[in-house]
């Protein structure tokens, strides 16, 4: 068969997926992609090309709100689509899933795919003011989206619930919960821990508040002023969310010394490798993939009791759940360690096996195929 699949960030397409093109790819399909910024990937392109993926430039702004340039995105996926003519179109993310999949409903693609990666912006928050605005927007998109969707996927089940409880399902909607975007356990392989003598803490995330950002800086700064050893690190960029986090404030955090701010990486492994504890405060998320980074690499997690998070772990089992939005409880989290460090090995321990038994890619790559009949 012919199948598209459509992203909002192109980087995604072999970081998050390239795992499943390959798996499209060796049971015989024909695969085409398309993202924006795709045509300044020479190397992404490069490498889409030798397993045999042709790339295609879509016009898709990620962050933007201006109706006539969402409305210009559903006609540009609508040529594409009827130029292409899959048999099958996956979307993911919010606009790639509601314009991708309106437009091959439109083009009378048979198969047509969502998967639903995280709610994003406008739904983590309280919906007031501009959040409240782009809510009820996407929840309107979204409900006519889904209802032309053969099957939407769902990476944790609070979604699923949410999305059924705000009405954005039509009634007898095929839906099917999978693990995450998956990982590749081997890619991403278990390390050795650090000497424990001073505790290294990491987060990696776009700089957002959502992320739980703020409350990491704070809890840094609360426990280096016990712990001045520690290392608090910070991987991510700002980008043009309305939630980000200002240079003013990341400047502030460096200055202080309580954040070592790494920067963007295009290899997060060496700053994993480094690290003692993985923490991940985000208030949703539909699967957290650094989380998963971190646990097959054996690292102890802490992060909140929020849908797609929790799922991730097993409270005192292979890290710890702390309450979204509380850099107190995050603070004493990170403490435990601080205190106990044979916690390290145990958990690490636990965080790898979890990833390889509940979230190898392979797995989930494989239920994604059968659903959507291509295996």
């Amino acid at each position: 068969m012919r199948i598209i699949i459509i992203a909002s960030f192109a980087d995604s397409l072999l970081s998050f997926r390239g795992a499943l093109l390959r798996a499209i790819s060796d049971a015989g399909h024909e695969i085409h992609v398309a993202a924006p910024g795709l045509s300044g990937k020479k190397n992404t392109i490069k490498t889409l090309a030798s397993w045999g993926i042709t790339a295609h430039e879509a016009r898709i702004s990620r962050t933007g709100t201006n109706p006539l340039h969402d409305l210009h995105t559903l006609l540009t996926l609508l040529i594409l689509i009827r130029n292409v003519k899959p048999d099958v179109v996956l979307s993911y993310t919010a606009k790639p899933v509601i314009y991708g999949t309106l437009a091959a409903a439109l083009a009378a693609v048979p198969k047509r795919f969502s998967l639903i990666t995280g709610l994003g912006y406008a739904f983590t928050g309280q919906a007031r003011g501009l959040r409240a605005g782009i809510k009820a927007v996407l929840m309107m998109l979204y409900r006519s989206a889904l209802a032309r969707s053969s099957l939407t996927f769902f990476q944790n089940p609070d979604d699923l619930a949410l999305f059924r409880q705000l009405d954005l399902l039509p009634a007898g909607a095929q839906t099917r919960i999978i693990n995450g975007s998956g990982i590749d356990v081997e890619s991403f392989n278990l390390s050795p821990m650090p000497p424990a003598q001073s505790l290294t803490f990491l987060l990696i995330a776009r700089l957002l508040g959502d992320k739980g950002v703020r409350e990491y800086a704070k809890a840094a700064k609360a426990l280096r002023k016990l712990h001045p050893n520690i290392r608090c690190q910070l991987v991510g960029w700002i980008d043009g969310n309305p939630d980000a986090i200002s240079q003013v404030e990341l400047d502030d955090w460096v200055a202080s010394g309580d954040i070592e701010f790494l920067g963007r990486l295009s290899d997060v492994r060496p700053a994993i490798s480094g690290c003692h504890v993985y923490v991940l405060p985000s208030y949703r998320e539909g699967t957290p993939r650094t989380v998963l980074e971190a646990m097959a690499m054996g690292r102890p997690i802490i992060t909140t009791d929020a849908p797609g998070c929790r799922q991730t772990v097993m409270d005192g089992d292979n890290g710890f759940l702390v309450p979204v939005r509380s850099a107190q409880a995050l603070e004493q989290a990170m403490s435990r360690f601080i205190e106990s460090p044979d916690l390290l090995a145990r958990m690490g321990r636990r965080s790898r096996e979890i990833a390889e038994d509940k979230f190898d890619v392979h797995k989930v790559n494989q239920v994604m195929m059968q659903e959507m009949g291509l295996i």
